[in-house]
């Protein structure tokens, strides 16, 4: 039951509390009721989130699994979980159990000491309690059942089940008590299924901060403090779904909008030059609309992006303001682009400040304020009066030089320091976009892998190949083709007469739901099939991404290896001046840095071919990159050799998937091999004369008479389609014997995977523990002692080679243990 405290108007409040103390206070005060839950929420919001998303808070973590209790203990984990991030309100747990039920335990020896049989027993404690028909009674031409039960007095409580009177074998009475044992249990209060798999929902709201970076803290600490068992998993609803959907029509509104201003200027001024030149006050509007929002500290929002689409279309007024006046100069014969552009802005410096103002002044008290919807308010507005700001400087600076530059034919012998000046500055500009553009967008191995499901075309094809075969669940009810005959002629007499029938056969009826059965294993099938084709596509992103991660801190290994190569080149130069040492040493290490560089050379050709093999995968154009981390370590992997768990490897189960495929064919062969039904109608003309009742009648073309048939098609032969179910036996056969040699053999390649991965963290902990200590130590000893000459160029450069092969195999053993548990992973598919 839900009891609502309905607040007065603000402003008819007594107290100067804002409504967060407020609700704060209430809370406080009525935390000492048990077993109540309070939350300060608005009742209509509440109300369209129950109706849109199906819960009443914010944010909902939803749990999928089949055992209740199990759904129930995990659910107060990840309440504990949900508490602890900053921003999040006290978690509602849904209540899946705890509803008392009266449970009667059978003792069976007592039971059998007094004759009594457990069905009797059940059929006496249901008809007192729930009663049982003993008859009918008649009311006119009404009916009603005569229901047998103990009255209300005696059925209020557990004593009453205790006491109900058994009849025993002897024909006395004794109470149920004496033979069962009566107490309360409690048990599940209500099942919640979605999707049709069951379900429990934690809610909570959100507070002093934006939701999607509060369901981000969560799902990154449940994944570390909340491990689901196989077959549970968690989702995510509420706004967060909503914001979800938001932003992905935010990703389309976007781009089309500023399409649009784009066509809309081309069209206003009838150049592409001078509608890119307005165009470029997009992006200077950009950059204060973000920077506003960090000053103000609010995080991105669908309002937020409602607003730059605003700005957008307002930033380009300066723009067309400017331009315009410049081409109104040319049209009155001002030649001088210089006198142009500078009369212009004179001119036009008042009415470009004033629209900008305007704009923003507008958009003011949606900035500051802090009434209802505010929060939605602030956002747009910051963007737009941000975006303004930026917008009109750079615009009345910018966009004047980038005029000069595109109608300036450049003349290098006359460049003066201004139009250095200008160049230089847009450059600059130029130059900070390129750069961002290189380095790409920064991505984790779990975007990488998902992006790749969303994207690849196996996938797609696999998509598409299920929506095929759903295509043809409506086959399942096809009939064989209707027949339509016409006899013309003298069939019956020299009268040309007609007849004309249709025919139509009918398949055993079992043969419709056989068919519609093996349509639908072969869907499943084609989703087995799509699980593998993801498990092996998960396999090579994350192959080539940790691939792409060691190839980049061999690439910074070989860098710093490259520079003790030089500082060696340098120092043995310095003592070649001086007569310390032959030439030789300097053209060895010179040698040597050359090898440096070949394996730089090297490492850079597969470093861009696993990026580009990696785009491949992910079907992207977009430039990605893989965050480099000073610190590189291997992954750790979760082995347990669990049977069952091998048996659900997409592998696995698509080889037991044609065994119920084969076993469906079975049984449309055993259908198709049934009796067929046709039925038929004919009508036709017999021209004549015709006795009827003693006299004779004449007939002619328009007396049609009618007849009906009814037939049964009886194969005479079985042996063609015993033959067929034979074949279909063995391939269910082959299947189960493919299926059960596949987990075996994934089951040995698991514990030979796990044997290597051991093998390889056990080279790895000798290169953390002994090798590159002593490396480091080695490297400086060796460049410590040359320099001051105590050891000869010989021996340091065996130092620097050993340090050099050491520092590089510990990247190769990081690897190494990297591609073993990319392999596990695969084989237990996760």
């Amino acid at each position: 039951t839900d009891m609502m405290v309905i607040l007065k108007p603000q402003k008819e409040w007594k107290t100067k509390k804002t409504y967060d103390e407020l609700a704060d206070e209430i809370s406080e005060k009525l935390e000492v009721i048990p077993g109540v839950f309070f939350e300060k929420n608005q009742p209509i919001q509440m109300r369209f989130n129950e109706l849109m998303t199906g819960i009443r808070q914010d944010v909902a973590v939803k749990i999928f699994g089949e055992n209740l209790d199990s759904l129930a203990i995990y659910a107060d984990k990840t309440a504990k979980v949900i508490q602890s991030v900053k921003g999040s309100t006290s978690p509602q747990i849904e209540r899946v159990s705890g509803l008392p039920q009266i449970n009667v335990e059978y003792d069976r020896t007592r039971m059998a000491n007094y004759g009594l049989n457990i069905e009797d027993v059940n059929n006496a404690v249901s008809t007192a309690f729930a009663g049982k028909s003993a008859g009918q009674v008649f009311e006119n031409e009404r009916r009603f059942d005569l229901v047998v039960r103990l009255d209300s007095l005696h059925r209020t409580n557990i004593d009453d089940v205790s006491n109900l009177m058994i009849s025993t074998a002897s024909g006395t009475q004794i109470p149920l008590a004496q033979v069962a044992n009566i107490s309360y249990k409690l048990g599940p209060a209500q099942i919640s299924r979605e999707a049709g798999k069951r379900r429990i929902v934690i809610g909570f709201n959100v507070k002093d901060r934006d939701v999607e970076s509060v369901v981000k803290d969560i799902q990154s600490k449940l994944d570390k403090e909340v491990k689901l068992p196989a077959g549970y998993y968690f989702t995510y609803g509420g706004q967060f779904e909503n914001l979800q959907a938001a932003s992905k029509r935010l990703m389309i509104a976007v781009p089309v909008s500023l399409f649009l201003i784009f066509m809309l200027l081309y069209f206003t001024f009838n150049s592409f030059k001078q509608a890119t030149l307005i165009f470029t006050a997009i992006p200077m509007s950009a950059i204060g609309g973000v920077f506003a929002l960090l000053l103000r500290d609010m995080p991105f929002s669908i309002s937020a992006g409602i607003g730059f689409i605003a700005l957008f279309g307002v930033a380009v007024l300066n723009g067309i303001v400017l331009i315009g006046t410049f081409n109104q100069l040319e049209k009155e014969g001002e030649t001088n682009i210089l006198k142009r552009v500078m009369e212009g802005t004179k001119t036009r410096l008042r009415p470009v400040l004033m629209t900008a103002t305007v704009a923003s002044l507008g958009f003011l008290p949606m900035a500051i304020s802090t009434g209802a919807g505010a929060e939605v308010q602030k956002p747009l507005a910051t963007v737009v009066i941000g975006g303004l700001v930026t917008a009109t400087f750079l615009t009345l600076f910018v966009l004047p030089m980038l005029y000069i530059i595109f109608n300036t034919k450049i003349n290098l012998k006359k460049i003066n320091n201004k139009s250095v000046t200008a160049i230089v500055v847009l450059g600059f500009l130029f130059l900070g976009q390129t750069f961002s553009a290189q380095q790409g967008r920064t991505i984790t191995v779990e975007e990488a892998t998902r992006t790749a499901i969303e994207n690849n075309q196996s996938i797609r094809s696999r998509d598409l190949d299920i929506k095929a075969t759903q295509a043809l669940i409506p086959t399942s009810k096809e009939l064989p083709k209707m027949n339509v005959d016409a006899q013309l002629g003298q069939y019956n007499s020299k009268k040309f007469d007609q007849s004309f029938s249709i025919s139509q056969t009918i398949p055993f009826p079992t043969l419709f739901k056989a068919r519609k059965e093996l349509i639908a294993e072969q869907i499943k099938g084609k989703q087995i099939n799509r699980e593998v084709s993801m498990n092996e596509l998960a396999k090579q992103v994350r192959t080539y991404y940790y691939q792409i991660e060691y190839l980049q801190f061999n690439k910074s290994k070989l860098s710093n290896l490259d520079s003790l190569y030089n500082d060696f080149i340098r120092v043995a130069t310095v003592r070649f001046k001086a007569g310390d040492i032959k030439k030789i040493e300097i053209n060895t290490a010179e040698t040597q840095r050359g090898e440096i560089n070949l394996l730089l050379k090297q490492n850079e050709v597969y470093l861009t071919n696993a990026y580009k093999n990696l785009k491949t995968l992910l079907n992207i154009e977009e430039d990605i990159s893989v965050p480099f981390d000073q610190n590189y370590h291997p992954l750790q992997a979760q082995y347990v050799l669990d049977s069952s768990a091998i048996a659900q490897h997409p592998t696995v189960k698509a080889f037991y998937q044609e065994m119920q495929i084969a076993e469906k064919n079975k049984k449309v062969e055993k259908s198709l091999g049934l009796p067929d039904f046709t039925i038929g109608y004919t009508n036709q003309s017999l021209i004549g004369f015709q006795t009827i009742n003693g006299m004779d009648q004449y007939f002619n073309g328009g007396n049609r008479f009618h007849s009906a048939t009814i037939g049964v098609s009886i194969p005479l032969t079985f042996g063609a389609t015993k033959a067929r179910i034979q074949s279909y036996e063995y391939q269910r056969q082959m299947a189960e014997s493919n299926a059960k040699f596949q987990q075996k053999q994934l089951e040995a390649q698991l514990q030979n995977a796990f044997n290597q991965y051991q093998q390889n963290v056990n080279q790895y902990d000798y290169y953390v523990n002994q090798a590159i200590p002593n490396a480091e130590k080695i490297a400086k000893a060796g460049q410590l002692g040359y320099k001051t000459g105590e050891i000869s160029y010989v021996e340091y450069l065996f130092a620097l080679q050993t340090s050099t092969n050491i520092q590089l195999k510990y990247l190769e053993s990081i690897q190494q243990v990297n591609e073993s548990v990319v392999i596990i992973n695969s084989i237990i598919n996760k």
